[in-house]
């Protein structure tokens, strides 16, 4: 669950104020609103990438307001994928987990899991220059996912793949969904993408929040 209780987030001249909504353990929740009306300001702020000037923040029964990001539990997919141009599909893949102290045994275990899941297996040894996006866009949500988080937030994570690619990726989406049981916030501004991936669409309007 995430739980957004009277946030305001201020970027710059831009404000959000007094947002509060809830998404259900479970659901792929997508967020929707026109470019510039901060659905990534809210994306941060939940990930913790931008601070919150009131309210609070939780995921499922903790609250994460003044959390680091790297302490909140959420798995995160920027918009371009914000992959290392210096690791390769292996190393992204156990980023998160060395981050955390696992053991190189585990750490060998779960990203093998990940890379045959994601169709990654061919790829472990490459570096991300040359990937198509298709590729590059498997091998950040392996990196999202490594952790085991209970959330995962996504920006935007077709809006840069061709047809046949968005198909193949929404695909992946679903099995992560109905594999893991993850709690999924999803940026969009495609209808049609929240419509075939979301079993619930908010908007992002004049700063409100709106079902």
């Amino acid at each position: 669950m995430i739980s957004l209780r009277h946030i305001t987030i201020q970027a710059g001249s831009f404000n959000l104020r007094d947002l509060s909504m809830e998404i259900p353990t479970g659901s792929h929740t997508a967020l929707m609103g026109r470019t510039g009306s901060g659905k990534t300001t809210l994306l941060e702020g939940i990930c913790g990438l931008r601070s919150i000037r009131s309210g609070s923040i939780w995921i499922g029964d903790r609250e994460v307001t003044n959390l680091p990001p790297g302490q909140r539990g959420i798995g995160l997919v920027p918009q371009d994928g914000a992959l290392f141009d210096h690791l390769t599909v292996r190393q992204h893949l156990e980023f998160a987990l060395e981050v955390r102290g696992w053991a190189l045994e585990r750490r060998e275990t779960r990203s093998q899991e990940l890379a045959e899941w994601l169709g990654l297996t061919s790829l472990m040894d490459r570096l991300p220059a040359g990937m198509s996006g298709g590729e590059r866009q498997r091998v950040a949500l392996g990196r999202a996912l490594a952790f085991h988080p209970p959330v995962l937030c996504l920006d935007e994570p077709l809006s840069a793949l061709d047809d046949q690619t968005r198909g193949e990726i929404v695909a992946v989406l679903t099995e992560i969904r109905n594999r893991t049981g993850i709690t999924i916030l999803h940026i969009t501004h495609n209808r049609s993408e929240a419509e075939r991936l979301a079993d619930r669409i908010l908007h992002l309007r004049d700063g409100r929040l709106e079902s």
